[in-house]
């Protein structure tokens, strides 16, 4: 019996919206959480999740190296291997590819900055998860919480969808954490932005959970019992990683 995983995608098409930095920061709170093992896969061809990983000194989360074309066996080689989690960043764009990798979620969590230009941009990145028909979550990401515009936000994202009870807000910690490939919950597990990724992962595994027994509802609903002629039931990763193509 496989073991159950999740596929966690982070996507945005605003540049600086934060996907690495919380993809990075969700992959190890999810493994210090006992939620592991889990793995990352790098789809920007920037590779700024390879290159952070590549200086951890602490292996876990795992580093996947895959390409677009291979994605898909690429995420069945993790399920295969007993990973329970895979987390993918995305590059900063609207292209067929992305919306591949959107296809393969579980999840797709859209980073967003409390700006106009933020909020102005999500909405290409909401059509593509929509024309996928994938369940979604807007982040409050580097927010200030003394602007109104913090609130004005939440409010505007959630007429498009739901938003995550967490607020992550701007701390220089996030940034300079991942210089060394840690992240802030490494560094001061104690930290404001320690406890903001600790309530954010919690959401995030809450929501895959509700997910997954939604989706085996709704399967045990379309299939149902068999029914024979008789009336009766029938038995129904290498350690160097680089950006991805």
């Amino acid at each position: 019996m496989s073991v159950p995983m999740h596929v966690l995608v982070f996507a945005s098409q605003k540049g600086g919206s934060g996907k690495t930095t919380l993809s990075g920061h969700v992959a190890v709170e999810a493994e210090r959480q006992g939620a592991g093992p889990v793995a990352l896969i790098d789809t920007d061809p920037q590779g700024s999740l390879a290159k952070w990983w590549n200086v951890r000194e602490t292996p876990a989360p795992a580093f996947m190296q895959c390409t677009f074309p291979n994605l898909l066996h690429d995420i069945e080689r993790a399920r295969s291997e007993g990973y329970r989690l895979v987390v993918i960043d995305t590059p900063p764009a609207v292209t067929r590819a992305i919306a591949e990798v959107v296809a393969m979620a579980d999840l797709v969590v859209l980073p967003t900055r409390p700006s106009p230009h933020d909020l102005r941009a999500v909405g290409a990145t909401v059509d593509i998860v929509e024309s996928r028909n994938k369940p979604m979550v807007f982040v409050l990401n580097a927010a200030n919480p003394r602007a109104r515009i913090t609130g004005e936000a939440a409010v505007a994202l959630s007429q498009h969808g739901t938003v995550a009870p967490v607020t992550l807000h701007h701390r220089t910690d996030y940034a300079a954490s991942m210089i060394d490939g840690r992240t802030v919950m490494e560094v001061n597990p104690k930290c404001k932005s320690s406890l903001e990724i600790s309530a954010l992962w919690d959401y995030l595994s809450d929501r895959l959970s509700r997910l997954e027994e939604e989706g085996h509802e709704r399967g045990v609903r379309a299939v149902g019992p068999r029914i024979n002629a008789l009336g009766k039931s029938a038995p129904a990763f290498g350690r160097r990683a680089s950006a991805s193509a």
